[in-house]
């Protein structure tokens, strides 16, 4: 087996896990945000979590195996490396990015409901009476 093939089961034997992990890590922990996002609606917030995770594997799992090639051929353990440190540096940083976007817009949303509330109804105020101030006076002028 040569390096270059070398350096491609240990990307996957790296990337893989990480992806599972952090996903698991987000569904766990978000579940609490979500829950806050949809106002204690915790049904809806346990199927957003849910979609969440399965776009979240989908991105980036298909993002890992698209990334999977590399450009030139490595040799030694140098540019075994070197060459995972590169693969990986990146899938962190869209696995991280795709974290951040994620927390925008749910926290965009969890606001959004706050801003968007309808006005308050009128107050309706007693009808005032001849002589109050503000009121025009009947009678001799």
């Amino acid at each position: 087996m040569n390096e270059t093939v070398i350096t491609y089961a240990l990307y996957l034997l790296i990337a893989i896990p990480l992806t599972i992990w952090v996903a698991r890590t987000l569904h766990r922990n978000g579940r609490v945000f979500l829950v806050d996002c949809f106002r204690g609606n915790e049904t809806l917030a346990d199927s957003v979590n849910h979609l969440l995770v399965v776009g979240f594997y989908l991105v980036n799992l298909g993002f890992v195996t698209l990334f999977l090639k590399l450009g030139a051929e490595v040799h030694a353990a140098r540019g075994i490396f070197e060459a995972l440190s590169g693969k990986l540096g990146v899938v962190l940083l869209v696995l991280g990015a795709m974290h951040f976007f994620n927390i925008f817009l749910f926290t965009r949303a969890r606001r959004r409901p706050e801003a968007a509330r309808p006005p308050l109804p009128p107050t309706y105020a007693k009808p005032s009476q001849p002589g109050e101030p503000g009121q025009p006076q009947t009678g001799e002028a």
